[in-house]
Parts: structure tokens; sequence; C-alpha cells
């Protein structure tokens, strides 16, 4: 498995149009296409890079506060991951994204960051067990 760079920053708020705000104006990141979670959220994107995810919440709920949620490194080779994370017994959810068919596997490091490592569709491993978000409805 090889990472092969810092994917995106995700971030939960209460306050999604001004944080979209902040991003477009002051740092002149540019609001796109992201796929049909259920959740309300935005992707704002450096060139063509969706850096910086967001998700609406209410408010901090337990085990999750406002700020950053996780960050994603990109990486080639899911099944030498899953087999690496199995060997040392570490939980970690794998999920597919709607839309994309990008597979994220999540973990937590050693003092209990939130990590996501993403492999492209084009990435074979046993997916039975994956999470498959619920598409949101159409706008």
């Amino acid at each position: 498995m090889t990472v092969t760079y810092l994917e995106h920053v995700n971030m939960r708020t209460a306050n999604l149009e001004a944080m979209c705000r902040f991003y477009e104006d002051v740092l002149g990141m540019v609001r796109g296409a992201h796929p049909p979670f259920p959740s309300a959220g935005a992707w704002l994107y450096c060139a063509d890079k969706p850096a910086v995810h967001l998700v609406q919440v209410e408010g901090p709920t337990e085990g999750h506060g406002l700020g950053v949620d996780h960050f994603a490194f990109r990486a080639q080779g899911l099944a030498a991951f899953l087999e690496r994370l199995d060997a040392r017994d570490l939980a970690h959810r794998l999920c597919v994204v709607p839309g994309l068919e990008i597979r994220q596997i999540f973990v937590d490091d050693p003092d209990g960051n939130h990590v996501e490592v993403i492999f492209g569709a084009d990435e074979d491993a046993d997916l039975s067990g994956a999470y498959r978000y619920e598409e949101a409805e159409p706008a």
C-alpha cells in the first residue's frame, strides 16, 4: 500500500453557508460538486481538487465536536492495506461513496484522530462488508 498525497480535510459545521463564504471569499476556493450523501454539506475546491469537505450539523454531539472531523490521504493498494489493518487488529470501517464508488477506510490513530484513506473505484478487494451510504433525494 502506498500513500500518494493528502486528499482533503473534513470539517463539521453548524454554519455551512458562512463557512463556504469564508473559504470562497478569503481563500479563493470554489464551491463545487460533491456526492449525494444523506447529510447536507459542501465541497470547496483548490483548482480541480475538493480540498475542504464541510458537513452540516446542528452542533456538537457525543464524540464529535465542530471543526476538523478527519483528514484523508489518497492511496493505492486497497487489498494490501486491509490485510495490514487486519494483521495489526486495528478496528476500521470500509465505505463506498455513492456516485463515485471510491473506497474509504476510516481508522483512528493512537491519539484518537480520525484518518481516512481513499482508494480508487478500480481497486479490487472484498467489499461484502462495506458500508454504502444511502443517497440523498435529488434537490
